[in-house]
């Protein structure tokens, strides 16, 4: 593959042109020596307080009013992923994200994620593009391929191609990036010749790379100069301190020890209520009936009570008083490094109001919590703290 973008590029690429006066990338919804929390969401399918399923057109609108409460209550970003199944409502992030942006006046809004290898990377990037234009610069993407498959057959995709679609999209859209003329050539569609794309943003697209912690996806997303979400959905968050640590040495290596420094995300789930034992009663049978839904289709064993308590207590689940909360946020801030945490606040059909509940927690009482944590702790961003693993 070749491409304009050498300096977005793997190794490897080759640029036929190039644009000095392209925007410089954004902060990626982090601000220098400060850790940034965000909220995340794939409008999972709500139910009310009769049990009975919202509607999904009821749900989109309900996730816009959890962004604006987000902004109002300090988050820093508001995530959105995307799922073409019946058990999430989102299948158009960009979109619910341009009405939220409409609504909102300081949070960074972004996709969690975006499932590139079965979309256009141009058309991602207009859409992204759009939105932070509506945003007034707040907007971001977050690429990867996704934990499920709907999206291939949905639209007339080989998954046989399923490695070389994300390869090759990737590369494509971090050549646009720059936002100068592209010079792009791959396998699986036409060449890009001297070709603009419109609009171009007024400050750059943040965009970031996001994996579930192969170590493969972490170099790449290192070559590729993108930072990095790592997504822990089980188990300790503490085992994936070699894959940060191998982004870190990745980047000196690949970029140089002189080249800015990058930021490490995490994505992981949980739920906030006033204390432990009412968080725990609100959120595990709708986590239950997500994950042994899920599980039934992949061939898993059903979960427990057990299950959910033992990840809410050390494993990736972050669900409790905001005090619990805030305490294992801030554990797994300083063991990996953290630039940002996001915490994916809804998981299975857990009623609005309760998940308007936990996003006022988080955001009044759970992240300054964590920032006093941090502090006492005398924390850097990027730099990780011998603390014991989770």
């Amino acid at each position: 593959m070749n491409s304009s973008a050498s300096a977005h590029g793997p190794a490897g690429t080759t640029s036929s042109s190039s644009s000095n006066s392209a925007p410089v990338p954004p902060a990626h919804g982090v601000a220098p020596g400060r850790v940034a929390f965000g909220l995340d969401t794939f409008g999972d399918i709500t139910v009310d307080r009769a049990g009975r399923p919202v509607h999904h057109a009821q749900v989109l609108r309900d996730v816009v009013e959890q962004g604006v409460l987000a902004d109002r209550v300090g988050v820093d970003a508001f995530g959105i992923g995307e799922h073409h199944r019946p058990d999430f409502a989102v299948s158009a992030p960009d979109v619910v994200l341009a009405g939220i942006a409409t609504r909102t006046e300081r949070i960074t809004l972004g996709s969690a994620v975006t499932v590139l290898s079965s979309d256009d990377p141009i058309r991602v990037f207009q859409r992204f593009s759009t939105v932070d234009a509506l945003s007034n610069g707040r907007a971001e993407v977050v690429l990867g391929r996704g934990s499920f498959t709907e999206s291939f057959p949905l639209f007339g995709l080989d998954l046989q191609q399923y490695e070389q679609l994300f390869s090759e999209k990737l590369d494509l859209f971090s050549a646009l990036l720059p936002e100068g003329p592209v010079t792009w050539s791959g396998e699986l569609r036409p060449p890009l010749v001297k070709q603009h794309v419109y609009p171009k943003t007024e400050g750059g697209l943040a965009s970031w790379i996001a994996v579930g912690g192969s170590p493969e996806s972490v170099v790449r997303a290192a070559r590729y100069r993108q930072p990095l979400m790592l997504a822990i959905i089980g188990g300790p968050a503490g085992r994936f301190a070699p894959f940060a640590d191998l982004y870190r040495e990745a980047n000196a290596q690949l970029a140089g020890s002189e080249a800015p420094r990058l930021p490490i995300a995490v994505h992981s789930p949980g739920f906030i209520a006033e204390t432990d034992a009412k968080a725990a009663e609100l959120a595990m049978p709708h986590w239950l009936t997500n994950r042994n839904q899920i599980g039934r289709e992949r061939g898993w064993g059903d979960a427990t009570e057990a299950d959910f308590h033992r990840e809410a207590r050390s494993g990736a689940m972050y669900v409790g008083s905001p005090e619990t909360v805030a305490q294992k946020i801030a554990t797994t801030v300083r063991t990996l490094g953290l630039d940002r945490f996001d915490l994916k606040y809804a998981s299975g059909p857990t009623p609005h109001d309760d998940l308007m509940t936990s996003i006022d927690l988080y955001g009044r009482k759970v992240i300054p919590r964590v920032r006093e944590l941090l502090t006492e702790a005398g924390f850097t961003p990027g730099v990780p703290q011998a603390v014991s693993r989770l």
